[in-house]
């Protein structure tokens, strides 16, 4: 028989003491080919990356997304932020997710995967849906980061409303916009490696 697990509610997340985020300090803003190019030496030597995308909100019926307008990976120690106006940044972006050996972890991928090919042309490679892992092992309904980070941690992951629907195509991001994006892919990466140990 298998066993179904409640996923927490809102009411018990808020509860819980704030899982520690990444600072600007960690985070890394990547919008030119040299940048982009210093990001994957660093980024190589990893095993597994923290993986999201964000795009900028659509706010009509049948209006298409142009997204992604960034594209988030994370390692243990820090994030790094990669904005696509540049189209040699972007090659060079879209070359890492098709990287294969590389696990690329997230939550909720199915429709960053689809705009992936659509705006890069390039099927991401090795990309594992954090989701699936749960419902494995019994948890009846999407986690999502936030029940995942309660679940694992004990901790709330704080996500600003503000920040998820702000122009993730403005060529100049805010800091919060940074930290919030960055620290999407530092918590599927944190929680990867929790599910590896669990």
């Amino acid at each position: 028989m298998h066993t179904t697990h409640a996923t927490p509610s809102k009411e018990q997340i808020a509860l819980l003491p704030p899982f520690e985020r990444l600072g600007m300090n960690r985070i890394v803003l990547v919008s030119t080919v040299d940048e982009a190019t210093r990001a994957i030496d660093t980024l190589s030597t990893a095993r597994v990356w923290g993986f999201d995308t964000e795009s900028k909100p659509t706010f009509f019926k049948d209006q298409v997304s142009e997204g992604p307008h960034i594209v988030q990976l994370a390692t243990a120690d820090r994030a790094w932020v990669f904005q696509l106006h540049d189209m040699a940044c972007r090659t060079l972006v879209a070359e890492l997710l098709a990287t294969r050996g590389i696990t690329k972890a997230g939550f909720g991928l199915g429709d960053d995967r689809k705009r992936i090919v659509a705006k890069l042309g390039v099927e991401p490679a090795n990309v594992l849906e954090l989701n699936t892992i749960f419902r494995e092992r019994g948890y009846r309904k999407d986690m999502g980061v936030k029940g995942a980070v309660a679940v694992l941690f004990n901790q709330r992951f704080i996500k600003s409303k503000k920040a998820a629907t702000s122009n993730w195509a403005h060529p100049q991001l805010t800091e919060a916009q940074l930290v919030y994006a960055a620290n999407d892919a530092y918590a599927a990466l944190r929680v990867f490696e929790a599910l590896q140990l669990g």
